[in-house]
């Protein structure tokens, strides 16, 4: 689920390019538990502006192999729904060569409002 498009008022949140690493760094292994890390990681970046999940208007995620994404697909809705319920925003999903941290399956950034 995603939307097409969204209109919001408010305070922005910009939250920048994260990837699924914890607090000490260490990745976890496999794509969806780096992308339950990576939205784990998001929501507290949003904390700390005030935002929370349902606030989400934008999200755009990198990826370094597009079938990989695919493959996973219902365990990644999962992961998803655990960490951000059902919102859904409008969305982006782009395959790169490669990412800044070379353990890291995927990056995603996130654009948030505070009404």
């Amino acid at each position: 689920g995603y939307a097409n498009g969204i209109k919001a008022r408010g305070e922005f949140v910009f939250v920048g390019g994260m990837v699924g690493w914890d607090a000490k760094e260490k990745f976890p292994k496999g794509f969806v538990a780096q992308a339950k890390q990576t939205l784990q990681n998001i929501v507290a970046v949003l904390a700390e502006g005030g935002a929370r999940p349902e606030h989400i208007v934008r999200l755009t995620w990198y990826v370094i192999d597009m079938d990989e994404y695919l493959a996973a697909r219902r365990e990644l809705g999962a992961a998803y729904r655990a960490v951000l319920g059902d919102n859904f925003p409008a969305m982006a999903l782009v395959q790169v060569g490669r990412l800044f941290e070379a353990e890291a399956r995927l990056e995603i950034e996130a654009t948030a409002v505070v009404p």
